[in-house]
């Protein structure tokens, strides 16, 4: 059982199953409890959402609704995200040698990592179930599928030396399937980079547990599953990619323990980011790339970071 569903945590954890699903409950928001699922080995919402549903919101509703700012404000943010995706990118490289850059990107949203991709020279291709997102993806000159990574659309999307997912798993109600599915579009040898929320992470359980701050990461039905770097290592090994690497970003909850709660305050939350951004414009500028780098692999060693990020090697054919 993980860390955070630790009898000293959760002294009167309530065990629930819901067909093969079962473990303890270690948070809840609505309708909806958080089990440290033992049959998955990841924490997940109950009950999952109807799959149909979901997908219409995804499609349809997603940007309009419940995001209705976040391609303006990835827009005003892309400067940042070009030194991770850079740094990913990178990461790709090393691993892959000269000569493999054909990159899927699934649930690319917008397009910004395909288009830093694109810009590095690598055959860049992305799959995206939201209109609004598929089309500025594509106004930035990314090809795009518009549609859900799931069994009828995959095999259409050929073979790749890299496929990344970044803030997928967590809205998906089966991601071994969506894990298995991707894994098996890599060729051999090439790489997979999962990146998703860092959930019930040391510093959200101090900040709860020390200062009262509610669980403001528990968000169901948008974020259905919560990992953090050991989960996520664990189901990757299972599913047999190996060699994994681990980096994050910055602690967004090392705020929150200065005094700032953001999470009630999307005024402040905004100023945070702002800061965070200009710790790591500070350290690029100053020629201090591999210390930040390296700073962050130290922190996702730790188990501590706003996001959990694995990088890891598919397996030669033998």
């Amino acid at each position: 059982m993980s860390q955070a569903s630790s009898p000293r945590l959760f002294p009167q954890a309530e065990f629930l199953r819901d067909g093969r699903h079962n473990g303890p409950r270690i948070a809840g928001a609505g309708s909806h409890s958080i089990i440290d699922c033992f049959e998955c080995g990841f924490r997940h919402a109950l009950p999952l959402p109807d799959p149909a549903a979901l997908e219409e919101e995804y499609r349809q509703n997603y940007y309009a609704d419940e995001k209705p700012s976040f391609i303006a404000h990835a827009g005003e943010d892309q400067d940042w995200f070009v030194l991770a995706q850079t740094d990913r990118l990178e990461a790709f490289e090393r691993r892959l040698g000269a000569g493999r850059r054909r990159l899927l990107d699934i649930g690319c949203g917008p397009g910004f990592f395909l288009k830093t991709a694109i810009a590095r020279g690598w055959q860049a291709h992305g799959i995206e179930p939201s209109r609004q997102a598929a089309a500025h993806a594509r106004s930035l000159g990314a090809a795009v599928t518009e549609d859900f990574f799931n069994a009828q659309s995959a095999p259409a999307l050929g073979r790749f030396d890299a496929v990344n997912l970044t803030n997928v798993l967590e809205h998906v109600p089966n991601p071994i399937d969506v894990l298995t599915r991707a894994i098996g579009l890599i060729e051999p040898g090439g790489v997979l980079c999962v990146g998703v929320p860092n959930d019930f992470s040391p510093f959200q359980i101090a900040a709860r547990g020390a200062l009262g701050i509610g669980e403001w990461w528990v968000a169901p039905p948008h974020h259905l599953n919560y990992f953090d770097f050991d989960s996520l290592a664990a189901l990757l090994g299972r599913l047999g990619v190996a060699d994994q690497e681990r980096t994050t970003s910055f602690p967004m909850e090392a705020f929150l323990m200065m005094g700032e709660n953001y999470t009630d305050d999307p005024a402040l939350g905004r100023a945070c980011h702002d800061r965070r951004k200009r710790f790591d414009f500070a350290m690029e500028l100053a020629g201090l790339k591999e210390v930040r780098r390296n700073f962050y692999r130290a922190l996702a060693g730790q188990g501590i970071g706003r996001e959990a990020v694995i990088i890891a090697t598919k397996p030669q054919a033998t």
